[in-house]
C-alpha cells in the first residue's frame, strides 16, 4: 500500500475527529482493518482519538486493547478522554497499568489522571500523584501544578493549593482561575480578591471563569466597589455578553444591596436564559420585592421560558420574607401540578417558614410531618424561632428536642427555647436550661458584621477592640444613641439573650456588631452615599429597631444584609415591613 493512501486515510481520520463523525469514522477503521493497518501505532492512535472525540470510550479501549506496541500518545489519548468524560476510575486503572508495563509518561499523563483523581474526590490519591511528581521532576510542569492546585482547592485543602500554587514558576490563565475560583468555592472571598489584585498587576490577561468568579467573592463580603470595578474591566474586555458572567454581575449587585443595578444589567442581557431570569428573581426576593419577583416569574414564562427548581425557591422565598401564605401555597401547588417539579427540602423549608411566620404553627408542623423525607435542622430552626415570635410552647418543645439531636453542641437551640420559657413564666425549665448552657461545652456563633469602605473590608465584633479607630467609633456610637433616643428608641433587652443583669444586657445590645458598622460607616462614608453593612446572623430586634431610628436622625439610607434577606432603612421604616 502506498504512503500515499495511509497519509489520505489518516487525514480523514482526523477530520472525522474534528467534527466527531462516529459513522464515517467506523468506515475508514473498516478500511484500515482491510488493508492490514490495525497494528500500526500512528492508524490505531488516530482511531483512538476518533473514538474519544465520539463520545465511544469503549470502541477506543478495544482499539488499545488490540495494539501491539502503544506510544505515549496512545496512553495519553486514553487517560485524558476517560479523565474529560468523567470516567475517573478507568483514567486512574489506565494509569496504573502504565506504570506496571513501564511505559514512559509525560506532564500530560500526570495532569490527567490528577484531574480524575478530583471527580471522585480521591484526596489521598492526589497526595501520592504530587509525591510522584515531585519525584519525577514535572511538579514545576504548568499543567500539572495547575491540576494539582485546581484538585487540592475543590477539595478543601486550600493552603496545599495554595502552597503549589507558589511554588510554581509558571503560572497560565487557568493556573490563576483555579486558584481564585478555590479560593470563592471554599467562601475566602477576601482571599479572592487579594489574589485578583495580585493577577492585574501582573498583567494576567482575564478569562470569563475568573471574572466569574471574582464577582461571586466580591457578592461574598457585599464589596459594591470591587464589584463596580470589576465590572469596568467585563465591559472593557467584552465579555459582557457572556451569559454566565452576567448572570453573576446580576447576583453580585443584589447581594451587594444595589436590587436597582442588576435590574439595570439583566435588561441589558439580550440572549436571557433560565440562569439570569432566576438571578434576578432571587435578587428582588432577597430585598422582600415579592411583587417584582412574582411579575418577572410570570413573564419569564411568556418568553417561552420554562422555570425549574431554583425558580420556585425564589419565588417561594420571596412570599415567606412578607408573609404572602396564599401566594406561596398557589406556586407550591403549581410547582407540582404544572411543570411537574418534585418539591425538595428547600421548597418545603421555604413553605414551613412561610407558614411559622405568619403565625400558622401547627399547619406548618404538619407539612413537615407530612414531607417525603426527614426535616433538615433549618426547617426545626425555622419553626422553633416562629413558635418563641408566636408564643407556641407545645411546638416548640418538639422543635427543639429535634434540634438537641441534630446540632447538640448549637448553643442557640438552647437559649431560644430558654427564651420562649422565660415568655412563657416556666421559670423552672429557665433554670434548667441555662444549666445546662454552664455545664456543657457547647456552641454559640459570635456575631460579626463587616463593611466595605475604600476598596478596604472593616470587620466588627460585639464589643469590638481591635480596630485602629475604635475610640472614635465607640464615640460616634454613644452621640448616635443620644440622637434615637430623643426620637424614641428604647433599649429591648429581651433580644439579649445572655442571663445578665440589665445594665450589663444595655450594654451588650449598645455594641453589638452591626451598631459599630454604622458608626464607622457614618464616620468613613460620603454624606450622600448608602450605608451597606453584612451580618452573618439574623439581625435582632434591638439592632433593627435602632437603625429605623438612626435613618431618620442621620437622614442616610441603612441596607442590612443578615443571614436572611436585605433589610432597607429609610427615613424610620425598614423594607420588611417588621416582618422578617
Amino acid at each position: 500500500m502506498s504512503n500515499t493512501w495511509v497519509s489520505y486515510l489518516h487525514a480523514v481520520l482526523q477530520l472525522c475527529a474534528r467534527n466527531k463523525a462516529s459513522i464515517q469514522g467506523k468506515a475508514c477503521h473498516a478500511r484500515a482493518i482491510r488493508f492490514g493497518l490495525q497494528e500500526d501505532t500512528t492508524t490505531s492512535n488516530i482511531l483512538i482519538n476518533v473514538y474519544c472525540k465520539s463520545g465511544l470510550l469503549s470502541s477506543a479501549r478495544k482499539v488499545f486493547d488490540g495494539m501491539p506496541a502503544r506510544s505515549l500518545v496512545s496512553w495519553n489519548t486514553l487517560i485524558g478522554s476517560y479523565a474529560q468524560n468523567g470516567e475517573a476510575h478507568e483514567a486512574l486503572s489506565l494509569f496504573k497499568l502504565m506504570q506496571r508495563n513501564g511505559s514512559s509518561f509525560s506532564e500530560f499523563t500526570i495532569s490527567s489522571v490528577v484531574c480524575a483523581s478530583v471527580a471522585i474526590c480521591a484526596v489521598f490519591v492526589c497526595k501520592q500523584l504530587h509525591g510522584f511528581a515531585i519525584k519525577a521532576a514535572v511538579d514545576s510542569n504548568v499543567f500539572v501544578g495547575t491540576a494539582l492546585a485546581d484538585v487540592y482547592a475543590k477539595s478543601g485543602l486550600i493552603k496545599e493549593a495554595s502552597r503549589v500554587f507558589e511554588s510554581m514558576q509558571e503560572r497560565s490563565v487557568v493556573t490563576w482561575s483555579c486558584m481564585v475560583v478555590g479560593y470563592v468555592q471554599n467562601e475566602l472571598f477576601e482571599e479572592a480578591l487579594l489574589l485578583f489584585h495580585r493577577a492585574q498587576k501582573m498583567e494576567v490577561e482575564h478569562d470569563h471563569f475568573i471574572l466569574s468568579s471574582i464577582i461571586c467573592g466580591c457578592a461574598g463580603v457585599a464589596a459594591l466597589i470591587e464589584g463596580k470595578q470589576v465590572h469596568a474591566i467585563i465591559s472593557k474586555t467584552g465579555f459582557c455578553s457572556n451569559i454566565f458572567v452576567a448572570s453573576s454581575l446580576i447576583d453580585m449587585y443584589a447581594k451587594c444591596g444595589s436590587v436597582e443595578e442588576a435590574y439595570t444589567v439583566f435588561t441589558n442581557v439580550e440572549d436571557k436564559n433560565v440562569v439570569s431570569w432566576n438571578a434576578m428573581i432571587s435578587g428582588f426576593a432577597k430585598h422582600a420585592r415579592a411583587l417584582e419577583a412574582m411579575i418577572s416569574f410570570e413573564k419569564m414564562q411568556q418568553m417561552g421560558l420554562y422555570p425549574n427548581e431554583v425558580t420556585y425557591i425564589s419565588v417561594l422565598s420571596a412570599c415567606s420574607h412578607m408573609g404572602l401564605v396564599d401566594e406561596a401555597k398557589s406556586y407550591f401547588d403549581l410547582m407540582i401540578t404544572k411543570h411537574n417539579i418534585s418539591p425538595n427540602f428547600i421548597h418545603y423549608s421555604c413553605m414551613v417558614d412561610t407558614l411559622g411566620r405568619a403565625g400558622m404553627i401547627s399547619e406548618a408542623y404538619d407539612l413537615i410531618q407530612r414531607m417525603p423525607f426527614v426535616a433538615t435542622a433549618s426547617m426545626w430552626g425555622s419553626l422553633l424561632a416562629c413558635c418563641r415570635f408566636h408564643g407556641n410552647l407545645e411546638i416548640a418543645e418538639i422543635a427543639a428536642k429535634h434540634l438537641f439531636e441534630m446540632e447538640p453542641d448549637n448553643a442557640g437551640n438552647y437559649i431560644l427555647l430558654s427564651n420562649i420559657y422565660a415568655a412563657n413564666k416556666k421559670w423552672e425549665e429557665v433554670v434548667r436550661a441555662r444549666k445546662f448552657l454552664k455545664e456543657n461545652v457547647v456552641k454559640n456563633e459570635k456575631g460579626k458584621s463587616w463593611i466595605a469602605v475604600k476598596d478596604k473590608v472593616h470587620k466588627f465584633m460585639v464589643g469590638e477592640i481591635n480596630h485602629p479607630r475604635i475610640a472614635e467609633i465607640y464615640s460616634k456610637l454613644d452621640s448616635l444613641v443620644e440622637e434615637v433616643k430623643i426620637l424614641g428608641y428604647k433599649v429591648e433587652t429581651e433580644h439579649e439573650l445572655h442571663d445578665l443583669e440589665e445594665s450589663r444586657k444595655q450594654e451588650l445590645l449598645k455594641h453589638h456588631s452591626e451598631k459599630l458598622a454604622l458608626s464607622f460607616g457614618l464616620l468613613s462614608l460620603p454624606a450622600s452615599a448608602p450605608i451597606r453593612i453584612m451580618k452573618n446572623l439574623r439581625i435582632c430586634g434591638d439592632c433593627h429597631s435602632f437603625m429605623k431610628h438612626a435613618s431618620s436622625s442621620t437622614q442616610r439610607e441603612i441596607i442590612v444584609r443578615d443571614i436572611n434577606r436585605f433589610h432597607h432603612f429609610r427615613k424610620g421604616r425598614c423594607s420588611c415591613c417588621d416582618f422578617w
